[in-house]
């Protein structure tokens, strides 16, 4: 099904793989006629020619990217813009979209979300941009109907920006990034690797796109075989695959920890444009005639089967098939790893669900930028016509992806046909993928066509006793198994006649509600400020040193954004960074907010002029051990912060809070073995928190301890990559490295200058 490469492969005119192997050269030169690099080929690939194309440096391996349009949604848009407002933003200088899609339900967690929107529209007038209502559409089916465009590059705030299968090269970042570009400023990064996706073959009738992508999320996942690398998706079974078919898989490839994605483009993809009057935005994209790639993946269409990503990640997937052959023994495993990412805060249980022998689950959704496409909901009507999803506890939600979808489904029919089953078909919104939609009952189980499955994913609450869980599965068997009432079903076990109804894009709902503004900023409106709206508070400079007391300390394999800072019930806080940051960690460790402002209150103290030892006695003791490893340390050159540990943090979600929140609480570094993400090391760095690694083994420091950093202010100055530390222990200095990794000249004036807001204001 799925194959990985151990070394490099070239790929020849678009059809043929060799390996990378000691005679490789000799090969290629009998096929080719001539020799050929590897430095010369991996020029040819699609990801090369878009970098070189928006890079601003003038040398490919340090890359400072321009991007062609930007993109956000109503959980990250009002901080991007007040980020640039305080660093003195005065117009999008490139089209930017703000859609809302995620804050939605209007009044969640005791505030009105609609007044995010009205700062929206109101920003999209002053600023000069484009702002979609709420419930037209979720953010990246807009961007494909409507902002995608062939050999383009598009940047959002969203980790799931993802546009590849038309062509765009997408980049899902947090929303510091985002700022840089509207203050006409670059992507910094090294040029990264590719990595070939070789498709050959065609699916299976009943097999969807969710399958494909859950089968090479399972194969590369774990061991980071396309982490911070661009997938580029080439070979004969391309062209055996809708756009719709297309762009499913696509957006599931942040899953794997890719940085972007790109495919190459034909007819269909031509047609899709065409589709959506936007035919002039088509580029046919090819790799050269001998392309270079660092690694490749092999994917035969044809094996392809029925996928389930059981709880709590996109990773853990089996076949359907095997998880109905091996139903208890993969239950009892899945429960067994789930004692790790919920910490046995709760009684957890799957086997549970099993009935006469089959798995039963309470709830499916098909919904937003993964399920919410036209042919899956097509397909899954298709399956459930003329059927009853029955009068139990099951039940099953579709939310079309956009109101152009929304409305042929009903021109159609198969908007009724689904209506008939006893399925709720509602309006775009994200709710479901990250927890504020479709909450199932304590202990249910959810099979859904969503981008993530992570713990807390459905709306569970640890703290309150509460937990669900979520299994990711393609539309097609969601519905099987709806048609089978609530019984899991591989869709490939019904014989279903698909329609394949074609698509009709009617673009008069956008063109009636859709304020667009052409671009002309009207610096005469008044942007609209509701009372949870505030201004990002103050951060200080790097100091000479720090001291550091950890609180937090989290040995999970891998830590998502979604456990470093919920993603369900603290949306309406998200333009609220004080409010917002109450909510950090609460679901991994609850105790960790109020340590981490009790050591606040102490750097507070310093920065006023106040004695720290005043509010945090226990600081007294350890300032005498550090003066042992550095005399002249005082309330002048010395920062008070916390920090956490995890093994490997920032898997998921682009959304800044993760780090700014921590910020907020007076956080000064994060302490890892590695960082999951490239998106979420620079969502640290931008608001000005060292990243530091720590070597894989023992701890020289736990959970309450402080770390004392000298000279660390002059280490960042002087692009040191290593640097000593010193944990404070039973009155002794113990010696151990820290080390920074690379950073770019403007990253490291960011650490210092204490954040990106700062850095700007200068």
């Amino acid at each position: 099904m799925i194959q990985l490469s151990k070394a490099g492969a070239y790929l020849l005119n678009g059809t043929e793989v060799i390996e990378e192997s000691n005679d490789v050269a000799a090969i290629l030169g009998s096929k080719l006629g001539r020799e050929v690099s590897k430095e010369e080929a991996a020029k040819n690939t699609i990801a090369y020619g878009i970098l070189e194309s928006h890079n601003t440096s003038g040398n490919m391996e340090k890359l400072m990217i321009k991007f062609d349009k930007l993109t956000s949604h109503d959980i990250t848009f009002v901080g991007i813009i007040q980020t640039a407002r305080a660093s003195g933003l005065e117009k999008f200088p490139i089209p930017y979209v703000l859609t809302n899609c995620h804050n939605s339900l209007c009044a969640v967690g005791g505030t009105i979300n609609e007044d995010d929107h009205m700062y929206g529209l109101t920003c999209a007038k002053r600023y000069g941009g484009i702002y979609v209502p709420p419930h037209q559409a979720v953010i990246h089916q807009y961007a494909r109907e409507m902002l995608a465009g062939g050999g383009k590059m598009i940047l959002g705030s969203d980790s799931h920006t993802r546009y590849g299968a038309l062509g765009t090269m997408a980049v899902g970042e947090g929303g510091p990034e985002l700022v840089k570009q509207l203050l006409c400023k670059t992507y910094d990064i090294n040029m990264p690797k590719v990595v070939g996706v070789y498709m050959t073959g065609a699916p299976a009738k009943g097999v969807g796109p969710q399958d494909v992508a859950l089968a090479i999320i399972g194969a590369v996942f774990a061991n980071g075989y396309v982490n911070n690398k661009v997938m580029e998706f080439v070979g004969p079974g391309v062209d055996n695959l809708s756009a719709d078919f297309r762009i499913g898989i696509d957006v599931m490839t942040t899953e794997t920890t890719c940085l972007s994605s790109i495919w190459k483009t034909d007819d269909t993809i031509k047609e899709f444009y065409d589709i959506h009057g936007r035919v002039d935005e088509y580029k046919e994209l090819n790799p050269g005639s001998v392309a270079y790639y660092d690694g490749m993946i092999y994917v035969d269409l044809s094996k392809v089967k029925p996928m389930i990503a059981m709880p709590f990640h996109p990773s853990n997937t089996y076949t359907i098939e095997e998880l109905n052959a091996n139903l208890m023994d993969i239950l009892a495993d899945c429960e067994k790893k789930a004692l790790v990412s919920l910490d046995g805060q709760v009684d957890f249980s799957l086997r549970d669900k099993v009935r006469n022998g089959k798995l039963y689950v309470e709830q499916g959704i098909i919904a937003g930028c993964a399920g919410g496409g036209f042919e899956n909901i097509c397909d899954a009507a298709d399956i459930l016509r003329g059927k009853s999803i029955g009068a139990d506890e099951f039940t099953l939600s579709v939310y079309p992806a956009s109101t152009p979808i929304y409305m042929e489904l009903a021109k159609n029919g198969a908007l009724a046909d689904l209506l008939a089953t006893g399925t709720i078909v509602k309006t775009a919104f994200c709710g479901p993928c990250f927890g504020a939609g479709d909450t199932p009952a304590n202990n249910a189980f959810s099979i859904r066509h969503s981008t993530r499955n992570f713990p807390n994913r459905e709306g569970s609450k640890l703290q309150n006793g509460q937990i669900a869980s979520v299994a990711l599965m393609d539309a097609r068997s969601i519905a099987a198994t709806a048609a089978n009432k609530g019984y899991l079903t591989a869709a490939t076990d019904l014989d279903v006649e698909y329609k394949g109804l074609k698509y009709h894009f009617d673009s008069t709902i956008y063109a009636n509600r859709i304020f667009d503004s052409k671009g002309v900023a009207d610096e005469s409106v008044e942007i609209k400020f509701g009372p949870n709206i505030k201004d990002w508070p103050k951060m200080s400079a790097l100091t000479d040193n720090l001291l550091l007391k950890v609180v937090s300390e989290i040995h999970d394999p891998v830590t998502t954004t979604d456990e470093l800072i919920p993603s369900g019930e603290t949306s309406s806080y998200r333009s609220n960074p004080i409010g917002l940051a109450e909510f950090t960690l609460s679901r991994k460790d609850p105790a960790y907010v109020g340590k981490a402002k009790a050591v606040k209150v102490a750097e507070e103290a310093r920065v006023n002029g106040e004695a720290p030892y005043a509010v945090l006695p226990e600081l007294e003791a350890v300032v005498n051990v550090a003066k042992t490893v550095k005399a002249d340390i005082n309330e002048a050159n010395t920062g008070i912060g916390s920090t956490i540990f995890a093994v490997k943090p920032g898997d998921g979600s682009a959304r800044e809070q993760a780090a700014s929140c921590q910020k907020v609480l007076g956080g000064w570094a994060n302490i890892a073995n590695e960082y999951a993400t490239k998106r979420y090391r620079s969502n640290l760095i931008n608001w000005g928190m060292l990243p530091f690694i720590i070597d894989k083994g023992d701890l020289p420091f736990a959970n309450g301890d402080y770390i004392f950093v000298p000279d660390v202010k002059q280490a960042v100055i002087d692009k040191v990559s290593e640097l000593k530390a010193y944990a404070i222990k039973d009155g002794k200095a113990n010696e151990f490295t820290l080390k920074l990794g690379e950073l770019t000249d403007d990253e490291r004036q960011i650490i210092l200058k204490g954040c990106l807001i700062n850095y700007n204001r200068q």
